[in-house]
């Protein structure tokens, strides 16, 4: 019993005689008829010193049928009976390319249900149910796996830290196993749920690549692992604590959804197909709104005649939407205080947030705020009042992160509070965006009846946003966990932006937003321009470099204007035009990367869908050993067309001051090009000076 999907350059056969479904073959696409010899050409033979039947790499491959590597299923009955379950098919259906199958395991009383589909990315979940009349099950872990070719030789993981997120490391996958765990609540910035595993050095535009993402905005596990008998796979799930799920008779446990992608050419091309599983939500058709985000301008100091006159300063840049930050709320004048009390200052705003809301819709702006829900002070109205809302364990000193704690949002009473104030707080005010963040790890939280609560806390959070969008369906809300940890496609289903890093430094973030490229396209990536001197690594940039590096991206500010210069101010100004002028190709093009050119030059863009336009962005992150760099080469435009080239100049950016006394020849005239030339031989780049970056418009001349 085989099912063939099929989307693009890809297939995707599924053996359903397996009991839970097996993938015969995930990669280039092939024929029906071809699909329906799959099992035949891949049988494997029976090695000596192996049982004698080869246990499938199936969704959930068992130890019950003499797997030899981690089952994907983990978990028991009370007296330790049903450990190890072996399933068989029971039924199917396939209707408009989604494939449902249900197997049994009639001793165990457990159904598997698979849930696969293929549109733009391959989607699965799982669902396990308890079909047992009378007892429990504890359930341990449910994964879901997925095969991988023999030349699938190499991994591309990323790790990470707050200020310095998605950072790519590769190993060679030759053998044993590589897993990454967070145990942190959130999706996390240390151990990204998204795994790349490719051709000996695949490149953004060479090599076979397969990848996958586990869409969850809390604890996880990722496995890639070399089984003995030379078989390759990726385990992707959520993870528990221990006896944090217990299935009662009839219940059910729903994993979350993995997106895998596939390209025969390259990383770049596997991106999009995450990229594109994004857009396919309306939601991100409209024009992203140039922001300015009031923290690094005023911190907590919430002078209502400053912030007047910095929505005037931002209006008359072009910015199209002023984002109030932390401490407008409560007792919040530092972070010690006042979280959970999500009313307006009257020593702050003693005439409530409308004439500043009024102020900035007058000068043709949006409104936006700030809200951190899932946490509460001590020193805070809400936790004297309600201290048993936190998630803590009773007996135990709870341990405090950012002198907060998590609020148990999986209690009835405290989710009704949150959702309550923060109904009120979007219906009594003309608010068009949230600014969402959540600032600190899980430790040591038990929820209702004991047991670990991240799972239920996680699951509350998304029925928070849900309800929120129900009653607020215009607001916009961006997901922010001290940065970029809590990215994942989950999340996205329930917000319109993601903070990508508190690091606004250009430097960093050319390494941050590369590496979120990989999986989420740029129109959710927050990209700010920041001052000359980083807040985070007290790094100076020049203008240039900070806003070319933020263009690719949801363009916003943080920067305290009315300390500008008129130069800088003029800058700011061109700068944002710029991305206005390009925001519909750069929000709706493919993003694209390039392999570096040296050790220290790096390029990304967009190419226009019909690929008749492309912004590249160049960036020198360091001095290099060559005095001049290589040529630039685009492979990826269209074949048949000729292409005008030319510099895009932002006011004081770098490269306008050479270090050479002759610059390339299209420097200051631009060049017209063949797609062929400037695929195989190049464009010669200028001398750039480290730290800096230049900014190259192609449209096409025919």
């Amino acid at each position: 019993m085989l099912v063939h999907l099929a989307d693009g350059h890809t297939s995707v056969v599924v053996d359903l005689s397996t009991g839970v479904p097996t993938i015969r073959h995930w990669g280039t696409r092939i024929t029906d008829s071809d699909a329906d010899q799959i099992v035949f050409a891949t049988t494997r033979a029976i090695a000596n010193g192996t049982l004698d039947d080869d246990a499938p790499i199936s969704l959930v491959p068992e130890h019950g049928s003499g797997f030899p590597g981690r089952p994907g299923l983990a978990g028991h009955r009370r007296r330790g009976t049903d450990w190890a379950s072996r399933f068989t098919y029971r039924d199917h259906t396939f209707v408009d390319g989604v494939l449902t199958s249900t197997a049994v395991d009639i001793v165990a009383a457990l159904e598997v249900t698979a849930t696969l589909s293929l549109r733009h990315a391959l989607s699965i979940r799982l669902r396990i149910t308890n079909a047992s009349p009378s007892e429990r099950y504890l359930l341990d872990r449910l994964d879901i796996t997925l095969p991988l070719p023999a030349q699938a030789a190499e991994l591309m993981q990323f790790t990470g830290r707050w200020t310095r997120e998605l950072h790519p490391y590769r190993t060679v996958f030759d053998r044993g196993a590589r897993i990454a765990e967070n145990r942190t609540g959130r999706t996390s910035h240390e151990n990204i749920p998204l795994v790349f595993a490719g051709t000996t050095s695949f490149g953004e535009w060479s090599g076979e690549v397969w990848g996958a993402h586990l869409a969850w905005s809390g604890n996880h596990h990722v496995l890639a692992e070399v089984l003995p008998d030379g078989r390759r796979l990726l385990q992707l799930g959520e993870l528990f604590h221990a006896g944090e799920l217990s299935l009662a008779p009839g219940d059910r446990y729903d994993t979350p959804e993995v997106l895998a992608v596939h390209s025969p050419a390259g990383l770049t091309e596997a991106s999009w197909g995450f990229h594109r599983s994004v857009r396919a939500d309306e939601r991100f058709t409209s024009p992203r709104p140039v922001l300015l985000n009031t923290w690094e301008a005023v911190y907590f100091d919430h002078d209502n005649e400053r912030l007047r006159q910095l929505a005037d300063a931002a209006a008359a840049l072009g910015i199209e939407r002023f984002v109030l930050d932390d401490g407008w709320f409560g007792s919040r004048r530092d972070d010690t205080t006042g979280l959970g009390d999500w009313w307006v200052s009257p020593d702050v705003h003693p005439n409530g947030l409308a004439p500043l809301i009024d102020h900035v819709r007058g000068l043709g702006m949006d409104f936006g705020i700030w809200v951190e829900p899932e946490m509460v002070n001590p020193d805070s109205d809400l936790f004297r009042a309600h201290p048993d809302w936190a998630l803590t364990t009773p007996g135990y000193e709870p341990v405090l992160g950012r002198h907060q704690l998590v609020l148990n949002l999986a209690h009835p009473d405290a989710y009704a509070h949150i959702l309550g104030a923060l109904d009120a707080l979007l219906s009594d005010h003309d608010i068009a965006f949230v600014k969402w963040d959540m600032n600190r790890a899980h430790a040591h939280g038990s929820g209702a009846r004991g047991a670990a609560g991240t799972h239920e806390q996680t699951l509350a959070l998304y029925r928070l946003l849900d309800e929120l969008h129900a009653r607020h369906p215009d607001v916009e809300i961006e997901s922010c966990s001290s940065g970029g940890g809590r990215i994942d496609h989950e999340i996205l289903r329930r917000t319109d932006r993601v903070w990508t890093s508190d690091c606004n430094d250009a430097l960093e973030r050319q390494t941050i937003q590369r590496g979120a490229s990989t999986f989420i396209p740029p129109e959710v990536m927050g990209a700010h321009i920041g001052p000359t001197r980083s807040h985070t690594t007290g790094r100076q940039h020049s203008f240039g470099f900070r806003a070319i590096t933020a263009l690719f991206g949801h363009l916003g500010v943080e920067w305290d204007l009315l300390s500008m210069t008129d130069r800088e101010r003029s800058s700011l100004a061109a700068a944002i035009s710029i991305h206005k002028r390009f925001r519909t190709l750069l929000h709706t093009g493919d993003a694209v990367r390039f392999d570096p050119l040296d050790e220290t030059t790096v390029a990304h863009g967009v190419y226009a869908p019909d690929r008749s336009e492309a912004v590249i962005s160049v960036a020198c992150m360091a001095t290099a050993m060559s005095l001049v760099p290589a040529a630039l080469r685009l492979p990826g435009l269209r074949a048949d067309a000729r292409y005008r080239i030319e510099r895009i100049s932002l006011a004081a950016a770098p490269g306008r001051d050479p270090r050479s006394k002759l610059q390339p020849g299209w420097w200051t005239e631009g060049i017209e090009m063949s797609a062929e030339m400037l695929a195989t031989v190049g464009l010669q780049l200028p001398v750039m000076n480290p730290e800096s970056a230049l900014l190259i418009h192609l449209a096409t001349t025919i």
